[in-house]
């Protein structure tokens, strides 16, 4: 089901940090830069689908809540709140090497892996874990930024890596058949390869923050 805009920007104006000062939430758009509180979808450059979760639990591996490569650009269950895991704050930017995590906005739970085996590829997988109130450092992934970039922007290309497990957030085309129908698999590997790349696509970013 698509979410609007406008809808995700009240969503965020919502859960304001109490101290935060910069001008309302905008729609992201090329070249913008990517800020903790900031709530967008990831695209697979590869493949073009989308980092996907919804309240489905893997049937095998650690029973959590699956991961998935989504194909639709107009899905609800594709967006992500971008958190630090210090303390830097709601609008500040984030640099490549932070380590942050992504936690999915409908069901409030944290991208998370370890070493159980994903379902089709048998690499590692990717579940969602936790809830507000719930974290470990199983959901903590290190930002790497392709090229000279220092700061995260939309139009850059990024790794993430896993921080427990030292693998890389990893899609291909390898579909599942059944629950998960046409969506794709996301997992986890040690190499660095073409398919570990993925960029900010849609969602609602909060601008830098300038106060001090």
């Amino acid at each position: 089901m698509a979410i609007s805009f406008f809808a995700l920007a009240i969503f965020l104006f919502l859960t304001l940090d109490s101290d935060y000062t910069a001008s309302p939430v905008s729609a992201a758009s090329e070249g913008v830069q990517i800020t903790y509180g900031s709530t967008i979808k990831l695209m697979h450059e590869k493949t073009k689908f989308r980092l996907h979760s919804h309240d489905v639990p893997y049937g095998s591996g650690s029973g959590q809540q699956s991961v998935t490569g989504f194909p639709g650009v107009d899905d609800a269950n594709s967006y992500w709140i971008v958190r630090s895991t210090d303390s830097s704050k709601q609008g500040d930017p984030i640099k490549s090497g932070s380590i942050i995590r992504l936690q999915h906005m409908k069901t409030r739970r944290w991208l998370h892996s370890h070493l159980h085996a994903s379902p089709i590829s048998g690499n590692m997988e990717v579940s969602c874990f936790g809830d507000d109130n719930e974290s470990d450092t199983g959901d903590y992934w290190k930002l790497e930024i392709e090229g000279s970039g220092k700061t995260w922007r939309q139009d850059q290309r990024i790794r993430l890596q896993h921080v427990d497990t030292a693998g890389y957030l990893h899609s291909h085309d390898k579909k599942y058949t059944r629950i998960a129908g046409g969506q794709q698999e996301v997992c986890g590997v040690k190499e660095k390869r073409p398919d570990n790349v993925w960029l900010a696509a849609e969602g609602v970013y909060f601008p830098v923050n300038e106060s001090k």
